[in-house]
């Protein structure tokens, strides 16, 4: 039995054998053949070698009994000649058809890997963020790596396999029950043998195995929430180095003593599978021996025997856990397809139209809005959360009306949880109101074409995000292909350009993690350059100067003055300081719009404008 064949068994017997018993989702077959489709002719001749590579290992003993049989034992030096320079041949096409085997299985496999994640990587960015605000980074990643690699197996190994060990099991049970079908008898009765404690070691594998992936993957977690620069800042602040050492030490610990125990039991079946076979080729050639002498068996048959019989266990147990092999991937398959099937909340329609250009007007009209429950825009799978998360909340905005007209800045401000970010969402088309409508330039957003709605709303977030990549690539995100001039054009009306000109590498340097190898005012002031870049007809700040010291918001402040002139705009700010000047100031409440006006007429009224700034400024 070859060493791959064993290893390749014991792979079979470690996976979890309850996947055979699953039910896949209705038409999952037809799709993974339509994935295949295009691979097909590279799919046909990597399974005639593999059948080609199965009849070389049958050919090649029955060649050696000739030479035994038919040359040496009676002489015939030309026959052990011919027989020898063909066996010779037969390895040079063995080793040419295992390249080119192994190009198309590698052509296939990797182009599937290309398909299935570019497939999924492509329609996960086109979620809503309300997708992203419930899924777990680490299961997404895990669909378009683990998941998308047990689905590519389908069509290399577990294919291959199957092919392949079918093909041996006949082609050798046939060559050997052709030679001596007695001892063929013999040898298969040892089969329960070894299948019966292979079975118990499988089970042990499959356990030991599933506890492996858990622990890797809650040491994966952990090292992933410590190593990015918040959590690493986190352990350093609060002293907890040492105490982070033992808890991993602990947690690496159980994951190597996994690790040795799955070793020690692969070892046990693999030597419990060499023994079996052992065992076989002793039986072979005691019997084999013995008929050999008393003339009724050929010395030649003899060698071919041994020769065959190991290759005949290993095939006969890994067809044994065949359906277990299919499934795994098909599963694989599967897991892919679910987040495939998840519909984008926020979709194009078709015969959308473009947004018109220059600064336009923003128009809420009887807006209603609830966010979307996790059924709608999420898998549990994705999210490891309870079931009891997944209902649909209350309304956060009842009949709200509001109108921005083209140019003007209006503020919206109120107590927090009033539906003020929940707006600014729906102006940049993060969801649609559940009744209602948004226009911009009297266009319904869900008539407009996303393109144009991505090229004339532009945002900045309180929470600026940058890249780990260089100021430039982050610039660059808005506009590619913008020229250095621009970009220095932008920099300076954000206020930033004196700061990136002091740095060693300039507009190259890397600003790290998150962006935080720069400062909070420097990350937001780089993110209004950028915002300035993209050259917005409508531009919506959400508190872009909340978490900012005096002097980076003084700063801050500044450029947003120049970036808005001419740009119809909308800003919610708690600091009202910063929001006096404006044109309308819309005082937001329980997800309506209860005051609207410039900031004297509200102070004189005495609503809830009039209660905030004294809240803020009379202490």
């Amino acid at each position: 039995m070859s060493g791959q064949g064993g290893w390749a068994t014991v792979r079979s017997f470690s996976r979890d054998s309850s996947v055979a018993d699953h039910r896949l989702a209705p038409g999952t077959t037809a799709r993974v053949l339509r994935y295949a489709r295009p691979y097909r002719g590279a799919i046909a001749g990597f399974l005639a070698l593999v059948l080609v590579d199965s009849l070389l290992a049958v050919v090649v003993p029955l060649l050696l009994k000739q030479i035994i049989d038919h040359g040496v034992a009676v002489g015939d030096r030309r026959l052990v000649v011919l027989l020898s320079v063909l066996i010779a041949g037969l390895a040079v096409v063995s080793a040419a058809a295992g390249l080119v085997q192994r190009w198309l299985s590698a052509r296939i496999g990797e182009s599937l890997i290309y398909d299935l994640r570019t497939d999924v990587f492509s329609h996960v960015l086109r979620q809503s963020v309300a997708f992203f605000t419930r899924t777990q980074t680490g299961a997404l990643v895990s669909r378009l790596n683990s998941d998308v690699i047990g689905a590519q197996r389908a069509f290399t190994s577990t294919l291959s396999g199957v092919v392949s060990n079918v093909a041996s099991l006949l082609l050798v049970g046939a060559a050997m029950l052709y030679l001596s079908w007695p001892i063929t008898v013999l040898a298969l009765l040892l089969t329960p043998v070894f299948l019966l404690p292979a079975r118990r070691v499988g089970t042990r594998l499959q356990q030991l195995t599933r506890e492996s992936m858990r622990l890797n993957a809650e040491l994966g977690s952990r090292m992933t929430e410590r190593f990015n620069v918040a959590g690493a800042l986190l352990v350093t602040l609060f002293g907890r180095p040492a105490t982070e050492d033992d808890q991993f030490a602990e947690r690496a610990g159980r994951v190597r003593d996994v690790g040795v125990r799955i070793a020690m039991s692969n070892r046990a079946f693999v030597a419990a599978l060499t023994l079996v076979a052992s065992l076989a080729t002793a039986l072979v050639f005691g019997i084999g021996g013995w008929l050999a002498i008393d003339g009724s068996l050929s010395v030649g048959t003899l060698l071919a025997l041994s020769a065959l019989l190991g290759r005949l266990y290993g095939p006969l147990t890994a067809l044994s856990n065949v359906r277990i092999d299919v499934m795994t991937a098909l599963v694989s398959f599967e897991r892919v397809f679910e987040v495939l099937d998840l519909e984008p909340l926020i979709a194009e329609r078709p015969g959308a139209r473009p947004l018109p250009t220059g600064p336009v007007g923003v128009e809420l009209d009887a807006v209603r809005f609830r966010y979307p429950s996790a059924d709608e825009v999420s898998l549990p799978s994705l999210e490891q959360v309870s079931v009891a998360d997944r209902a649909a909340g209350d309304d956060v905005l009842r009949g709200l009306d509001l109108r921005v007209e083209p140019g003007r800045l209006v503020a919206l401000v109120g107590p927090s949880g009033a539906g003020k970010t929940t707006i600014i969402s729906l102006i940049a088309r993060l969801y649609d109101p559940t009744s209602g409508a948004v226009r911009i330039g009297g266009v319904d957003l869900r008539d407009a074409t996303l393109d144009s709605l991505h090229q004339t709303v532009g945002v900045v977030t309180q929470e600026a995000h940058l890249f780990h990549d260089t100021i430039r690539a982050n610039l660059a995100y808005a506009r590619p292909g913008a020229s250095e001039e621009d970009m220095r054009r932008v920099l300076e009306a954000a206020r930033v350009l004196d700061l990136v000109e002091t740095l060693p590498e300039g507009l190259d340097t890397v600003v790290g993690d998150r962006g935080h190898r720069l400062s909070g005012g420097e990350k937001q002031r780089i993110a209004l350059a950028r915002l300035l870049l993209k050259e917005p007809g409508v531009v919506v700040l959400d508190e872009a100067t909340a978490h900012l010291d005096s002097e980076s918001e003084a700063a801050v402040q500044r450029a947003l003055d120049e970036a808005l002139v001419g740009r119809t705009a909308i800003v919610i700010a708690h600091r009202l300081s910063t929001v006096r000047s404006a044109d309308v100031i819309a005082v937001v409440d329980g997800g309506r719009i209860v005051e609207s006006g410039r900031h004297e007429e509200l102070l004189a009224s005495g609503g809830l404008y009039a209660d905030l700034y004294r809240t803020q400024f009379d202490r």
